[in-house]
């Protein structure tokens, strides 16, 4: 019997990266073709990657992708770090049409929920109960919020005000490289936007993902909360298994 695959393409603000998962274990089946997000990042260059994406590993099944966006029922309602043109846009019907699949075969959602559902079925999150929130430090700042294992979609965490500012625009991973902090410059910057975030969630556990991720060890346990945080296990590859889980639920069901 062989394995059961499907094909994620993660769409972020600096990269768009994507390849094969075997959804059985969440595991990257090839090495990730990642390709430096256009600028600006319009609907049709961003589409015009996808593709490239998914035409270099000859796939042919369906697909999922992620957007650094509010998405319901496929179209985007937000734009953060991608071209405003986005907002207002059909993003399944658009990616369908590049891809030449039917709208059924594409699969679009908010890619830091994409990541969560990743580390909630195979990575950080697995088993967890009770209220588990997932944030995304990347060029901005994404969130995914669990309920006993349930996705509560497209929460925007990463845009509430901290010290009068967007939360991102202070503690961002994209800020710690703009202005060449340390992590131990940095993990203040974060403590003081998930403190301001627990003053409205009582998290059971906080799982850190993105990039900074893989160096989880030097700046978590620099943090201040009043809730556990752990370093995401599938790291930043979370958002392409996450989207290729969640195009393969969606062509079963």
């Amino acid at each position: 019997m062989g394995t059961a695959r499907g094909f994620g393409v993660d769409v972020g603000g600096s990269g768009i990266k994507g390849c094969p998962v075997d959804i059985d274990s969440g595991v990257l089946t090839e090495e990730r073709l990642r390709i430096p997000t256009p600028q600006p990042a319009t609907p049709e260059a961003v589409a015009n990657v996808v593709a490239e994406i998914v035409e270099k590993f000859g796939w042919q099944g369906p697909v999922g992708i992620t957007l650094p966006c509010v998405v319901k029922d496929g179209v985007a309602l937000t734009a953060a770090n991608v071209d405003k043109n986005w907002i207002g846009t059909d993003a399944r019907t658009l990616f369908a049409e590049r891809l030449c699949r039917s709208p059924e075969e594409v699969v679009v959602l908010n890619d830091a929920d994409a990541a969560g559902m990743a580390e909630m079925q195979f990575g950080a999150g697995m088993g967890h109960r009770g209220l588990v929130v997932v944030l995304t430090f990347g060029t901005g700042i994404g969130s995914a919020m669990f309920i006993d294992g349930k996705l509560v979609p497209n929460t925007e965490f990463g845009h509430i005000e901290v010290d009068n500012q967007d939360a991102e625009k202070m503690a961002a991973a994209s800020v710690k490289d703009n202005l060449d902090l340390s992590y131990p410059e940095w993990a203040p910057r974060v403590t003081r936007y998930i403190q301001t975030l627990e003053r409205f969630l009582w998290p059971d556990l906080i799982i850190a993902g993105g990039g900074v991720s893989k160096k989880g060890h030097k700046w978590i346990p620099l943090l201040e909360t009043r809730s556990p945080v752990v370093a995401a296990a599938l790291k930043n590859d979370a958002g392409i298994v996450g989207a290729a889980t969640a195009a393969m639920n969606s062509t079963n069901e």
